[in-house]
């Protein structure tokens, strides 16, 4: 393998990281979001039920996965073209 190859290995696996990370982060801070107002209103009112802070987060999670599911799915759509555009330059 010559460096350019390496390179190109190394470029796409950091761009399938980032793109790891902006894909689910938008869950993950729904999530929290959640989590931490229930945390605070059980807090405030002195109810400590573990399925008040659970179901809350599932069905926002799911929700925003519902709202984005779109976006999701595009910005992995172009990930997988941009892969496979860039696929015949990488084995030569």
């Amino acid at each position: 393998m010559n460096p350019d190859q390496y390179q190109q290995a190394i470029d796409l696996g950091r761009e399938m990281i980032l793109l790891a990370l902006v894909i689910s982060l938008p869950l993950l801070v729904v999530g929290l979001a959640v989590g931490l107002t229930v945390s605070i209103l059980q807090a405030a009112t002195q109810v400590q039920e573990q399925t008040l802070a659970f179901v809350p987060k599932i069905v926002a999670t799911a929700l925003a996965l519902f709202v984005l599911l779109p976006w999701l799915v595009t910005r992995m759509t172009e990930y997988t073209v941009n892969l496979f555009t860039r696929m015949p330059g990488m084995f030569r």
